[in-house]
């Protein structure tokens, strides 16, 4: 582990994305509690900044390798959207006809179930 300028060690950033999210919760509770000085948060900071990056990387080539896996796959490539640009719209499709029972009027649909999950 290195050694920071007053001899303690360092905190090496983490290699796992959750290792990341944990570090950098932690550091903007730190941050969040008010009750750092001045260069102990620029420090806090610091190391948040250097938490984001990291798990920009992380996020980066997990997307990358999925692309890799998909175009393994023979399907298309997964196309990232640019920031400002809507996705297209998706077709829309119109409502059913109310079906007539016996009695002609329409009945009406069951309601949803809470406890599906899409």
């Amino acid at each position: 582990m290195a050694k920071d300028s007053k001899g303690k060690a360092a905190e090496e950033v983490p290699e796992q994305y959750g290792d990341v999210v944990q570090r950098l919760e932690d550091v903007v509770a730190r941050l969040e509690g008010g009750t750092l000085t001045l260069e102990d948060s620029l420090k806090s900071f610091e190391e948040g900044i250097k938490l984001v990056r990291r798990g920009e990387q992380l996020l980066n080539a997990a997307e990358k390798r999925i692309e890799e896996l998909l175009n393994e796959d023979g399907r298309d490539a997964v196309v990232p959207l640019q920031a400002g640009v809507k996705p297209p719209a998706l077709p829309s499709t119109p409502a059913p006809a109310p079906s007539r029972g016996s009695s002609g009027a329409a009945r009406s649909a069951p309601p949803p179930e809470d406890d599906v999950p899409f």
